[in-house]
């Protein structure tokens, strides 16, 4: 490799990779460019459980290898492009491991790069995907060849890194190669950024087939169901991916169910329509997927099985994504410490504790709560509230009394973007109450957010203790009902809100 030319834009390569052997083929391709990245990442993303074998990256000298956790493809890209300083490289290139580079290929992504307006936030490659060259391609090829065309994927796709910290970079939600992109680019676009094509040429070469797989790629339909949650009813129009055959899997689904409930309640006219419905539907689909295949008998065999449990698990994914990402909120950008969101204790931390308190008209907040709850949202983080309510378990309170002073000191501090409320007693055994660390956790999964990017402020051991015991941080801010051992065994406390907030801002860990 050569370096680049004086004025040209700096670029840095990020590679997640599960370990595939197309990785020394892609690093080699790399390798053999004329122009020479800032740095390469390649992001080992192997389940650490399985004591994988070091991965082999000397095909590109310098090249770094970091541990992604075998968290998926969106947490990998993430810990690749943070390792890229500010100055080392303006764009970052995401490369699938299973992507050949052709020559001349950093040429043009020099070329595609340089000139580009300041308001375009990334560069697509066109993508080739060679098909087979004497047969029609099977079920699972055709997948890898619908990446043709395909809007703003990022098997080889040009970020500015400012846009990636604008955004937060890739949202960890999703946790396979399946919608991650649609839903960045979406996210980059919102907020006033443009994304291109360019004219440089990436290789995608054909997955080797497995029996089945149409099966496993069926978990992608949750991934639907987030981006339906985070972008509305028109999110495929907006990110340019074709429609799917979700209502047609569900007649699948409801043909078979009138068929059961008709044959286990004598109803065989019910019965007998269900099950004509359904046969009609699987050869419809059947013919669908197997006409435009080799139609070997193993392909056909493959076909006929999975079109048969195809929809069920269609719909099922669709229906547990649903319900997993009801009312998810859009990933949060994060600040250069990594921090994410900051929750806070209610009473003693954000306003004047009041035992047992039911009625709104007491709330006092503490001097200058609502100042730090508005100087972390501006600082791009999420804000939550976990606050223990024995007073319910003990009938001293009704939730509705909790919920009544809730709202009304979420209008005097917050807004917040998460209320997490604990109603039992000390010995209650739940795994909410403070200090055990279920409402950091659930809060963490409210927000979008991994766990370990939270921080909890409160004035009482039990706040701290909670968050460190969820793998978030603590900060404790001391008042006068606040124990000298507490005081003495917390890790990190400040003396008021605003420096609390200071040291979480500053990175502090």
């Amino acid at each position: 490799m050569s370096a680049a030319p004086a004025g040209a834009p700096t670029w840095a390569v990020v590679v997640p990779t599960v370990g595939r052997p197309s990785l020394d083929v892609l690093l080699h391709s790399l390798a053999a460019q004329p122009e020479r990245p800032a740095a390469v990442v390649v992001v080992d993303d192997r389940d650490p459980a399985g004591d994988p074998a070091p991965l082999d990256v000397s095909a590109v000298p310098g090249a770094r290898v970091l541990v992604g956790g075998g968290r998926g493809p969106a947490h990998a890209r993430n810990v690749g492009w943070r390792a890229v300083a500010p100055a080392e490289a303006e764009w970052v290139v995401l490369v699938d491991d299973d992507v050949v580079l052709p020559d001349g290929w950093s040429t043009a992504l020099v070329t595609d790069l340089t000139g580009l307006p300041d308001d375009v936030a990334g560069s697509q490659a066109l993508l080739a995907v060679p098909p087979p060259p004497d047969r029609a391609p099977t079920d699972e090829e055709r997948a890898t060849l619908g990446l043709v065309g395909a809007d703003w994927i990022t098997a080889e796709m040009a970020y500015r890194r400012d846009a990636l910290v604008e955004v937060g970079g890739m949202d960890e939600r999703f946790p396979r190669a399946f919608r991650e992109d649609a839903d960045l680019a979406l996210r980059v676009q919102q907020r006033g950024w443009r994304l291109v094509h360019g004219r440089r040429l990436g290789v995608h070469p054909l997955r080797p087939g497995r029996f089945a797989s149409s099966l496993t790629r069926q978990r992608g339909a949750a991934d639907d169901a987030l981006m339906r949650s985070l972008h509305g009813p028109r999110w495929r129009e907006r990110a340019r991916c074709p429609r799917g055959r979700l209502p047609a899997h569900v007649a699948v689904v409801v043909a078979a169910a009138t068929t059961l409930v008709g044959s286990l309640t004598r109803r065989r006219t019910a019965a007998r329509s269900g099950a004509l419905a359904w046969l009609a539907l699987f050869l419809e689909l059947l013919w669908r997927r197997a006409s435009r295949g080799p139609r070997t008998p193993a392909e056909l065999a493959d076909m006929t099985l999975t079109t048969a449990a195809l929809p069920f698990l269609a719909t099922w994914h669709r229906a547990a994504g649903m319900l997993r990402h009801r009312g998810a909120r859009p990933w949060c950008s994060p600040t250069t410490s990594g921090l994410r969101a900051v929750l806070f204790d209610r009473d003693g931390t954000l306003v004047h504790d009041v035992p047992y308190n039911g009625d709104p008209a007491r709330v006092r907040p503490v001097a200058g709560a609502a100042a730090v709850v508005g100087r972390a949202r501006a600082a791009g983080l999420a804000v939550g509230v976990v606050t223990n309510q024995s007073g319910i378990a003990r009938g001293l309170l009704t939730r509705e009394q909790v919920d009544a002073v809730d709202a009304r000191v979420d209008a005097l501090v917050g807004p917040f973007d998460t209320w997490q409320v604990c109603p039992h007693g000390p010995r209650d055994g739940c795994a909410c109450r403070k200090p055990a660390p279920g409402m950091v956790k659930a809060a963490a999964e409210a927000l979008g957010v991994p766990v370990e990017s939270v921080a909890v402020v409160g004035d009482i051991g039990a706040d701290v203790a909670a968050a460190e015991a969820a793998g978030a941080v603590g900060v404790l801010v001391p008042t006068s009902e606040t124990r000298a051992d507490e005081v003495r065994d917390a890790r990190h406390t400040a003396p008021d809100l605003a420096a609390a907030l200071d040291l979480l801002l500053a990175g502090v860990r």
